[in-house]
This record gives structure tokens, C-alpha cells and sequence, in this order.
């Protein structure tokens, strides 16, 4: 059980790297200043943290790649609440990459190259040969279900609190779904997936590059 808990913290580290605040912070303080002192002075307190973030990324001369993107983000959505002066507009280039999520979840499904699939072979560079095995691909298709009903109820829970103007409320709800969630989806994607494998009987990555025959061993770590 030990064992089995590191490991899951181990992929998790290697997948957040203490980079969460770079994501949750501004968006959050944008919508509690907002309700309270205002437009601008939400747009640039959120401007000032993701650029703060950024600054300390590269003093302490790590990766800076994330918070970079994070900056670039806040700007964007920053621009676009004051130009149209509409507070929710902040959250609109959020909603706007969830619907495209959404649409290459769907698209992956329907092509039968699952998006898990992909995803696992760019973070751990596994030959993708080996995700389209018949033994081996069913456990990604139905992570990527997984994901995509878990990534649509938040599209529509985020679609209809801008449309309510509730900018409070889906300062909060884009926090809650953000990292924390996903963190919980994550996981059981992950402990999900292993299971999936085992009854799939397909080889494990070393035994594909290797060309073993079966009987195999399996996957026993990473998705």
C-alpha cells in the first residue's frame, strides 16, 4: 500500500512541479478584487502576481517556460475584461481552451488515437506503437472518456456562470475545477489505467522495445 501511494505521489510530482500557485492565483485574486475595488485594479493586481511569479521563476533560475505561459494568459484575459469593461470576459480565453479540449478529446476518440495516449508518450517519450496495441489501447480509450466527461460538465458549468455574470463564483469555480480536480482525476486516471492494463494482458513498454514474447509481465509503473 506504502509502495503503491509513492508511486502515485512520484507521478503526480512529476506532473505538477510545484507550479500550481502560477495558475491559481491570479485568476482567484482577480475575482475577489473585482467584486470589491473594481475592474482595473483586479486586471492589475492579477497582472502583477502572474509577472511576480515570473520574475521569481527565473531568480531562482527555474523552469520559467510555465510561468511564462501563465503570464502570457493573464495578459490576454486581463486585455480583453478592459477593453469590453466586462469582468467575466477575463475568463473567456479559459473557456475558449476547454471547448478545445473538449473537441480533441472528442475527435481523438473518434479517430481512435486517444488524447491519454498521446499525452503519456510526450511526458514519457514511450514508442506510440506500443499505445495502439490491441492489448494495450482500450485502457487509454476509456481514461480519455474519463476525461472528457470530466473536462465537458466543467465547459458547461463555466459556459453558465459567464453567462450569468457571475465572475465571483467562477473565479471560484475555475480554482476548484482547476488543479484540485484534476489532481483527484489524475490520480484515478492513473490507478485506473495500471488495473486496466494488467486485465488487458498486453506487454509492458520494456517488453514491446525489447520484442519479448508472451507470456508477459505487464506494465507495472507509469501510464
Amino acid at each position: 500500500m506504502k509502495s503503491k501511494l509513492a508511486e502515485i505521489l512520484g507521478e503526480l510530482k512529476s506532473v505538477l512541479s510545484g507550479r500550481t500557485f502560477d495558475a491559481i492565483l491570479p485568476p482567484l485574486l482577480y475575482g475577489l478584487l473585482n467584486g470589491k475595488f473594481g475592474l482595473t485594479l483586479a486586471a492589475v493586481a492579477a497582472g502583477g502576481v502572474a509577472f511576480a511569479f515570473f520574475l521569481y521563476r527565473l531568480a531562482k533560475r527555474q523552469n520559467w517556460a510555465y510561468a511564462l505561459v501563465g503570464l502570457a494568459g493573464v495578459a490576454l484575459a486581463t486585455g480583453l475584461a478592459l477593453i469590453t469593461r466586462e469582468a467575466s470576459a477575463y475568463y473567456l480565453p479559459g473557456i475558449l481552451s476547454s471547448a478545445l479540449l473538449v473537441l480533441l478529446l472528442i475527435f481523438s476518440l473518434v479517430v481512435s488515437k486517444p488524447l491519454a495516449a498521446w499525452a503519456s508518450h510526450l511526458a514519457r517519450g514511450w514508442p506510440l506503437a506500443w499505445f495502439w496495441l490491441p492489448s494495450i489501447r482500450p485502457a487509454y480509450l476509456e481514461v480519455t472518456i474519463f476525461w472528457l466527461v470530466f473536462f465537458l460538465a466543467r465547459l458547461v458549468i463555466q459556459i453558465s456562470l459567464y453567462q450569468q455574470g457571475q465572475t465571483v463564483s467562477l473565479a471560484w469555480a475555475n480554482m476548484l475545477l482547476g488543479w484540485p480536480v484534476t489532481i483527484v482525476v489524475l490520480v484515478l486516471s492513473y490507478v485506473y489505467g495500471i488495473w486496466r492494463l494488467r486485465k488487458l494482458r498486453g506487454p509492458g513498454v520494456d517488453e514491446f522495445i525489447t520484442g519479448k514474447q508472451p507470456p508477459y509481465r505487464g506494465q507495472t509503473r507509469g501510464f
